[in-house]
C-alpha cells in the first residue's frame, strides 16, 4: 500500500499525530494565556509596575504563539481545537484564579513554562522524526525563548 503525502509533502500519518500534539500544545497556551492576563489584571503590592508590564509582554507573546500553532495545524491540514471547554480538558496547565500576589504568579508561570518546553520538546522530537522543518524550528525558537525567561524569572524569584 502506498503511503499518502499532503500538500507540503510530509506523511499524513506524521501529520496526524503532530497535529493531534500541536493541538495539545494549542490547549496549553491558550489556558497559559489566560492565566498571564488574569495576573496582569488583578497583581498588587509593591512590584505592581514592574510585573504589569512584563505579565502584559508574556500574555502578548502567549497570544502571537496560540495563533502560530494553529496556523501550524492547518498548515498540517488538519483543524485547531477551537472551544475553552476542549482547553480546559486537554490542557495540563491549570487555570489559576484570584492570584494577585506577584511571587505566586511568578512561580505558577515557572510551573506552566516547564509544562510547555516540555511539550514542545516532544514536538520537536516528533517532528524531527517526520522530516517536518516547519514544526521543528517553531519548537525550537519557543523552547530557546522560554528556556531564558525561565532563567530571568527564576532570579527574579531569587531576590526574595
Amino acid at each position: 500500500m502506498m503511503e499518502t503525502t499532503t500538500a507540503i509533502g510530509l506523511k499524513s500519518n506524521d501529520t496526524d499525530h503532530l497535529a493531534t500534539q500541536l493541538n495539545d500544545l494549542l490547549a496549553n497556551y491558550q489556558i497559559f494565556y489566560m492565566n498571564v492576563r488574569g495576573f496582569h489584571w488583578n497583581i498588587r503590592g509593591e512590584k505592581f509596575f514592574e510585573l504589569h508590564a512584563k505579565f502584559e509582554e508574556l500574555y502578548t507573546n502567549a497570544l502571537e504563539k496560540v495563533d502560530e500553532i494553529a496556523e501550524r495545524i492547518l498548515t498540517l491540514s488538519h483543524t485547531p481545537v477551537h472551544s475553552f471547554t476542549d482547553y480546559i480538558k486537554m490542557s495540563a496547565i491549570k487555570e489559576a484564579t484570584q492570584i494577585s500576589d506577584g511571587l505566586k504568579a511568578v512561580e505558577i508561570i515557572l510551573n506552566n513554562f516547564k509544562v510547555l518546553i516540555v511539550k514542545e520538546r516532544e514536538i520537536l522530537k516528533i517532528a524531527s522524526e517526520s522530516d517536518d522543518e516547519g514544526t521543528s524550528s517553531l519548537m525550537s525558537d519557543y523552547i530557546r525563548e522560554q528556556e531564558k525567561l525561565v532563567w530571568m524569572y527564576s532570579s527574579y524569584l531569587s531576590r526574595k
